[in-house]
């Protein structure tokens, strides 16, 4: 049996444990990145246009103050980051997983439902196991193994 330090070492070691550090990293930085343009570049734009500083914008309201702008800044760095990890992670991830699935070979049907119960029964079944009524035979190109 292997000891614990031994089994935390391997952990550590583990690739996918050093991806997500990478990850959370960049994450990280990228988040700040995208924070610095919000605060210094679009906040100050979208002032201008209004004639007010959102940076410095209060509003006092019974003893306590609220910081709209700041929240703004806040509201559109989130807003940035989730438009560039969909973007750039979500969306290519999910065709890369829907080609993937479109090239699956289809899985082939072993079973039929029985027409008077709904049963679950064999292709090749001439009776149903539950209700006992015949059912139709399912043709021979149609059975697993067949080929055509």
């Amino acid at each position: 049996m292997a000891s614990i330090r031994e089994d935390f070492g391997k952990f550590i070691r583990q690739g996918n444990l050093v991806q997500l550090a990478i990850a959370f990293v960049m994450g990280a930085a990228f988040a700040a990145l995208v924070t610095a343009l919000v605060a210094d570049i679009f906040t100050p734009l979208i002032g201008a246009a209004g004639k007010v500083n959102l940076a410095t914008l209060q509003v006092p309201i019974n003893g306590s103050i609220l910081l709209p702008g700041l929240f703004l800044n806040a509201v559109i760095t989130f807003i940035i980051v989730a438009l560039v990890v969909f973007f750039a992670i979500a969306l290519p991830y999910q065709r890369y997983l829907d080609r993937k699935a479109a090239k699956a070979p289809k899985p082939t049907t072993t079973t039929r439902a029985c027409p008077e119960c709904l049963t679950e029964i064999p292709l090749a079944a001439k009776r149903c196991s539950a209700c006992a009524s015949p059912v139709p035979p399912v043709p021979a190109a149609q059975l697993p193994g067949a080929s055509g």
